[in-house]
């Protein structure tokens, strides 16, 4: 336990940022796996900003932000389709 009185107040201060980076970082956790459960864009655009929330926070690092989001972004994208090509006629002289 501290000591002096100005690192007994930084120990109250950061047990105070752990319950609220805790909260912010379980709360996108669970927005993700909401996201890859119902596939809806609702549920995919709420995940992409809790996860620029908790990048603004620095609890998860930029690039990893990318690739959930790029994953993310993969089930909002409609499947295509292929179609098939018929030759055009050629023009007899």
């Amino acid at each position: 336990m501290p000591v002096i009185k100005s690192a007994k107040k930084k120990l109250r201060q950061d047990k105070k940022r752990e319950k609220v980076n805790d909260l912010l970082r379980k709360t996108f956790k669970d927005a993700i796996k909401e996201a890859k459960k119902s596939k809806t864009t609702v549920t995919i655009k709420k995940a992409v900003q809790l996860v620029d929330k908790a990048v603004k926070k620095k609890l998860i690092h930029k690039n990893k932000a990318a690739r959930i989001k790029s994953g993310l972004s993969k089930f909002n994208k409609p499947v295509a389709t292929k179609t098939k090509v018929t030759p055009k006629a050629k023009k007899s002289k």
